[in-house]
């Protein structure tokens, strides 16, 4: 069988094409067979909404609920009122944290059993009305 592509390409041209295509093909293969990946996360809507509706949200909580099934020691530094604080979420999350206790939307409740001050929970500090 003739491959129209090469047919009328110049010698070498035909080649790359068919290589390239091949190439394309071996990726197509391994992303259909590899297991689907979750998209985990929040908006930080959902986690401003989780938070404000129950009175106390422990960190093992927020993670549990919106899937964050990082890596054991995920902590990312975030900044507080009174300097930098950390937080067991991966960095986007805890951007969108950091984001609502600037706002004023959530307080935190800071472990500093270790030198580090550490977020264990998280509050609401305008209850959402109803």
């Amino acid at each position: 069988m003739i491959d129209p592509v090469t047919q009328d390409a110049p010698t070498g041209v035909g080649e790359a094409l068919q290589t390239s295509a091949a190439d394309h093909a071996d990726e197509a293969a391994t992303a259909i067979d590899a297991p689907p990946q979750a998209e985990s996360g929040c908006t930080q809507a959902q986690l401003r909404r989780f938070i404000k509706s129950r009175p106390y949200v422990p960190m093992h909580e927020l993670r549990r609920r919106f899937e964050l099934n990082g890596q054991a020691d995920d902590v990312s530094p975030m900044q507080g009122p009174d300097g930098v604080i950390y937080v067991g979420l991966p960095a986007r999350e805890s951007r969108f944290m950091a984001e609502l206790l600037r706002q004023g939307d959530i307080g935190v409740e800071l472990c500093r059993d270790p030198e580090v001050p550490i977020v264990v929970g998280v509050f609401a500090i305008k209850p959402v009305t109803r």
